[in-house]
């Protein structure tokens, strides 16, 4: 009977937070908050998810059903949202504004002084808002930029690709600095910055500046650019987007991943376009001592001459590489016309090269040792 006279007390016993009590018990706060907004929030998951089904079955484009499912899944978690501030305001009732003055004074509380400027805890959070802000302007200026005059400019792909990243980085940087002083951050002493970078630097930050000032030399130098196919750290793919601390590549296998912008400055890059898509590739092939060369030579070149990623203007070229124990291998180089169909153009060579020589009648040879076993004379 003890245990349960506790336990009724901690349940009915209004909440304090400090020296503020709240109109509220723990059993009032489970029944009229967490377990509504519980339950509101398992039924929208489902709502969405029956709606996302219900759109994959219409006959609609591909287009109108994800847009479909992005403003369905945004006017739920609108709902939501609301219901949520209806639940809270029914649990603290009539005296809702009064507690929320509270609050606010007690995150508007200065937390420590910054080149003559107090930061609370508000101030902190206001900048999460501006930074995002600073983002999507930066992003719809490059955009407006490169639909309207940049490629009238009749610069190249990399240089468009450079003067595109200073400016979005520039906009962004600027409007950054006019939210942090709407919000009442003082910029005017260089105190300021040298303490924000001072207490970046003292949390272990100091990859992350490199990686920044990486991403500047990136796009001032452009040993890569968005849409490049590279091989860095084993990893080969295609540059996805490259933004201010990390780069994003999808891999020939589908994969997403992030290399942070350090690693293209310190690191060796592989880089197949750089100025060109077209790469070279080699198809290895080993044949028989008993086949006649010449006769290969030609087989193999005729097959490179018909790949279908072949470059028309370049002629592919068969070498003779060496003599093996089992094989004379040759390889097949062959010009591609881009570096994206590198997997695919290998892969049809070998097969019409497996095709042709079972045509021809030539032997591709596999190791084989020859043993011979001496039988002792009896004495």
């Amino acid at each position: 009977m003890e245990y349960l006279e506790i336990i009724k007390t901690i349940v009915l016993t209004p909440i304090k937070l400090g020296i503020v009590s709240l109109p509220f018990n723990l059993l009032d706060l489970c029944l009229k908050f967490l377990i509504p907004v519980l339950l509101i929030f398992v039924i929208i998951r489902l709502v969405n998810k029956l709606t996302a089904r219900i759109v994959d079955g219409t006959r609609l484009k591909q287009v109108v059903k994800d847009r479909t499912k992005i403003w369905t899944k945004r006017g739920l978690r609108l709902v939501f949202l609301v219901l949520v501030l209806l639940f809270a305001g029914k649990l603290f009732g009539a005296e809702m504004l009064a507690y929320l003055k509270i609050f606010y004074k007690t995150l508007n509380e200065p937390l420590f002084n910054l080149g003559g400027t107090k930061i609370s805890i508000i101030t902190l959070l206001l900048i999460i808002p501006i930074f995002y802000l600073a983002s999507w302007t930066g992003k719809a200026v490059g955009g407006i930029a490169n639909q309207t005059f940049m490629e009238k400019l009749g610069f190249d792909e990399a240089r468009q690709f450079s003067l595109l990243k200073l400016l979005r980085y520039s906009v962004m940087t600027i409007t950054f600095l006019i939210g942090l002083s709407i919000i009442g951050i003082n910029l005017s002493s260089i105190t300021v910055i040298f303490g924000v970078l001072g207490l970046g630097l003292g949390f272990g930050l100091q990859n992350t500046v490199a990686n920044l000032f990486a991403g500047f030399l990136i796009i001032l130098t452009r040993p890569v650019k968005e849409g490049d196919s590279i091989l860095v750290n084993n990893y080969e793919g295609g540059i996805d987007e490259i933004r201010a601390f990390s780069t994003v590549i999808t891999t020939i296998k589908n994969e997403t991943i992030i290399v942070p912008n350090s690693q293209f400055v310190s690191e060796v890059v592989y880089n197949y376009s750089y100025d060109d898509r077209s790469i070279i590739i080699q198809n290895n092939i080993g044949v028989s001592y008993d086949s006649d060369i010449e006769k290969v030579i030609r087989v193999l070149a005729e097959v490179a001459e018909n790949s279908p990623h072949r470059r028309n203007d370049k002629n592919p070229s068969v070498f003779v590489k060496e003599f093996a124990d089992s094989s004379i291998n040759l390889a097949v180089l062959t010009w591609i016309r881009d570096v994206r169909d590198k997997y695919p153009a290998q892969h049809w060579i070998n097969l019409e090269i497996w095709r042709a020589f079972k045509r021809e009648g030539i032997e591709i040879p596999y190791p084989q040792s020859d043993v011979h076993i001496k039988s002792k004379e009896p004495d």
